[in-house]
């Protein structure tokens, strides 16, 4: 009864049935994002790769009541079959944030992760929507639209940085200040994905708030990952809240790509929002449609605090981006 409750919240609407993959299915953030993603019966084929533990992982989910058929990949030497002419691929891949670590500090490590998952897209599902998780995201999401443009295959309205943390955090602080319903508390969240880079505009909610609460607001919204990485005492990062947010966003753009109209999200995309700056890519709000972005939406109206934000996220946007955009043209 509980899994047919579940079904029940998706669209009902979605006549075709998709391929996801999960890059980095046995990690923190890859089990629970697959564990949902399984309950979608959008997905007819769940394929799930790591380096370890994915057949275990998939012969665990198997068992649950839905249609989708779930496959488990380990290893270097079965990834392209596991990306092979995918809908959609989901990359959580990658080591998480300790206590001390920036997200600069992973970028070694997960750049040369996601070069590698991204050319195996790039040969085996070129046309897949490839929705980006492992940080730094600032960074990772022009490492794939490098190694893209690469293969010849690069297509702005198929790659997203999934920035939708950042829009759950705020909905959940905004909401515990204001005692609204987190389930329709909206924050349009702008920028990026780390630090100063994240923008709630919450003068855009509609609600009031002193200037002391957006202070702390923003602060908390911004530094959100670093409250869970201190309470895991060492353990881990943010994973489970992740692996909603990117679920989120997934079922979301399934919906979009069966038809469904109307679906907005803030995502971190390809966009002229911010050029005129020296920004390529900005998370603003992005209608989804049936070929991937839809409409990138403006930022609108920014209060005085909020135009100050942008100009402190900037020159860190395009330090991030550009460190992307280097680390292909090295390779």
């Amino acid at each position: 009864m509980a899994s047919k409750t579940f079904v029940r919240g998706f669209a009902s609407s979605a006549s075709r049935r998709y391929k996801v993959a999960v890059l980095g299915a046995a990690g923190g953030i890859g089990q629970p994002l697959s564990l949902l993603m399984k309950l979608n019966p959008a997905v007819d084929h769940l394929s799930l790769y790591d380096l370890v533990n994915t057949p275990g992982v998939a012969a665990d989910l198997s068992h649950i009541n839905t249609p989708a058929k779930v496959q488990g990949f380990k290893g270097a030497e079965s990834l392209d079959a596991a990306v092979k002419d995918a809908d959609v691929v989901i990359i959580p891949a990658g080591v998480p944030r300790k206590p001390g670590m920036t997200r600069d500090d992973l970028f070694n490590v997960n750049a040369n992760i996601v070069k590698t998952l991204a050319e195996a897209c790039a040969r085996n599902a070129p046309k897949a929507h490839l929705l980006v998780i492992s940080n730094p995201v600032n960074s990772t999401v022009p490492i794939v639209a490098e190694v893209q443009k690469r293969h010849g295959v690069f297509d702005p309205r198929r790659l997203f940085g999934v920035t939708t943390l950042d829009v759950v955090r705020a909905s959940t602080f905004v909401s515990e200040i204001r005692g609204t319903d987190p389930n329709t508390t909206r924050v349009h969240v702008i920028g990026g994905h780390s630090g100063v880079t994240i923008m709630p505009l919450l003068s855009q909610t509609g609600l009031s708030f002193s200037q002391e609460e957006i202070e702390k607001l923003t602060h908390r919204i911004q530094f959100g990952g670093d409250e869970v990485v201190k309470a895991k005492d060492g353990t881990g990062s943010a994973t489970l809240s992740m692996a909603q947010a990117g679920a989120r966003f997934a079922n979301q753009l399934l919906d979009a790509l069966s038809g469904k109209k109307g679906i907005i999200e803030p995502t971190y995309v390809y966009s002229d929002v911010a050029k005129a700056d020296g920004v390529d890519f900005f998370a603003t709000n992005v209608e989804l449609g049936t070929e991937g972005v839809g409409k990138i939406h403006p930022i609108g109206p920014q209060s005085d605090y909020e135009k100050k934000l942008y100009e402190a996220a900037i020159p860190e946007l395009k330090a991030n981006i550009q460190k992307g955009i280097d680390f292909i043209a090295k390779a």
